[in-house]
């Protein structure tokens, strides 16, 4: 019986990537939170980690042009709806965007952990040990 590492690996390894693009996402809301009419973006994580690992959109589409329904496009850049607006236009909430960077840099140390304990399981596996 073989090792698939693939599957062993995947749902780590998609959540560091997802967490990656997260991480620039936000580090580029908080660059421009002096911009005027920036508005800052996301995207939904739970969605996209989803359709990384393979489970069914909620829509079917039958043509490449055919639309979803907003929020359900995996991967798909969202605006951030601002607790209060500013005068220049610019959603960026400084605050918020430090917190969501922060919880995703945490979980991204989180996720690097499970995959490298993940990792040396397999080796141990391969080495018979």
């Amino acid at each position: 019986m073989g090792i698939n590492f693939d599957r062993a690996l995947k749902l780590h390894a998609q959540a560091l990537h997802l967490r990656s693009r997260r991480t620039e996402i936000v580090a580029a809301n908080l660059a421009n939170a002096d911009t005027p009419g920036y508005m800052a973006r996301d995207f939904n994580f739970k969605t996209a980690m989803a359709e990384a690992l393979g489970a069914e959109q909620p829509l079917k589409v039958t043509h490449a042009h055919h639309l979803q329904a907003p929020g359900h496009n995996p991967g798909e850049l969202l605006y951030r709806m601002p607790s209060q607006k500013s005068l220049d236009g610019n959603t960026v909430e400084t605050e918020q965007e430090k917190s969501v960077f922060a919880d995703n840099a945490l979980r991204y140390q989180v996720s690097l952990q499970f995959l490298s304990g993940r990792v040396k399981g397999l080796m141990s596996a391969i080495k018979g040990e």
